[in-house]
């Protein structure tokens, strides 16, 4: 089996998405699979990529240059894939390298699948670009629809897309948590007193990229009425970002560790009384995942994502997006009720270990191998419509390539 896999962003920026598309080629490649990467490349990665990693050429993306846009497939490009020959091909962002590359897919008969691990349909608005939402949209449910199947993190996300016709197979390919780096035995009452944090200070905390679109807005807000409120707390905020000295300026007595991995990440989380994730932007939630299995009690955002994961009132609460209040009784709830905070842990380490990362990839594994013989069998391979080349023309416009 080869499996040519597209990314916008492999290994260059960490985050959730590719952390998972790293573990999977290292997964495929202990089972004997060949897999080549194609994506945007930087003098400076974020970490090393697993397998083998073709840079493709590409430009910073407008308003957030840390991230790129590739620009296609080059000459260059095609011609490894064609010495390659893919069995099948897998698209991890609905981009100008994706649109390319399931151009290429059609063409040629190959059958092609897509996960999908962001929701960039939500992400304009937040820029100041809310007229690009509905276009977007449609851009991404004509992408989608041309996949023989298309795969979500989670059901939420699932029904999210079937019920906007974004794909005509949509399929789960959740994510797992490792157990040995995330758990609650990591505690450190060390590690709080290091940091300036008592014995007794109930800590809520956040993990993530520190970027609008992660609901910073709302943790601030939430912290700030607990605080006029009276309810005694302690920030804690894990993460690097464009937006840190903004979010650093609202919370001067909280700690901001920069980006944390590994153990010093689990015992980040698990040194942590309360995790709070208002992002309504999760397609699965990684971040919350973790600190489930690390045995913390959970607030998030009633969303995509978030909604697959937290059983409200066992391991923690969900809440209604716009509605603070909601967030900051929770939150009250769980700082004034040390047996809450106990009984609530307990439910998500229980309720975290049903998410395993070799399951899991065996499962999407053997489904590679379906789509590969099912794609062989179907012939004419259908060709992208004309709307679909006036979407992508356009969002190449709104990009200004």
């Amino acid at each position: 089996m080869r499996i040519a896999l597209f990314s916008g962003n492999y290994n260059y920026v960490r985050d959730g998405a590719n952390r998972a598309l790293n573990r999977l080629v290292s997964y495929l490649e202990r089972q004997g699979v060949e897999v080549l990467v194609f994506s945007p490349t930087t003098a400076t990665p974020a970490f090393a990529p697993a397998g083998t990693l073709v840079s493709v050429p590409s430009v910073p993306v407008p308003l957030r240059s840390e991230y790129r846009i590739a620009m296609g497939l080059s000459e260059s490009i095609r011609k490894k894939v064609e010495a390659f020959k893919p069995d099948l091909i897998h698209l991890s962002a609905p981009d100008i390298l994706g649109y390319s590359a399931l151009r290429y897919a059609l063409r040629r008969g190959i059958p092609a699948i897509a996960s999908f691990h962001t929701r960039f349909d939500t992400y304009f608005s937040y820029y100041g670009l809310p007229w690009l939402d509905r276009a977007f949209s449609k851009y991404l449910g004509h992408f989608y629809r041309h996949c023989e199947r298309v795969y979500a993190p989670s059901e939420s996300m699932a029904q999210e897309m079937r019920s906007q016709k974004m794909g005509r197979d949509i399929r789960i390919w959740s994510r797992g948590v490792d157990g040995t780096l995330f758990n609650p035995a990591q505690r450190s009452l060390e590690w709080r007193r290091a940091h300036g944090i008592q014995d007794d200070d109930v800590v809520i905390t956040f993990v993530g990229r520190l970027v609008l679109e992660k609901g910073l807005d709302v943790f601030a807000n939430v912290s700030e009425t607990l605080t006029r409120q009276g309810k005694a707390h302690r920030v804690l905020v894990v993460g690097e970002g464009p937006e840190r000295d903004s979010f650093e300026s609202k919370f001067p007595s909280a700690v901001f560790t920069g980006f944390l991995s590994g153990e010093d990440l689990g015992r980040a989380y698990a040194s942590s009384d309360v995790f709070l994730n208002p992002s309504t932007t999760e397609t699965f939630g990684n971040v919350t995942l973790e600190a489930m299995a690390t045995g913390l009690p959970v607030i998030c955002a009633d969303a995509t994502g978030s909604r697959s994961l937290v059983q409200h009132g066992t391991n923690g609460f969900l809440c209604e997006p716009t509605t603070l209040h909601e967030y900051a009784y929770y939150a009250s709830q769980l700082i004034e009720d040390p047996d809450l905070r106990s009984n609530m842990s307990d439910a998500s380490v229980r309720l975290s270990k049903t998410y395993d990362w070799d399951q899991v990839m065996h499962q999407l594994m053997v489904q590679y191998s379906e789509v590969i013989e099912t794609g062989e069998r179907t012939t004419p391979r259908r060709r992208l419509s004309p709307a679909f080349f006036s979407l992508s023309d356009a969002v190449r416009r709104s990009l200004s390539l």
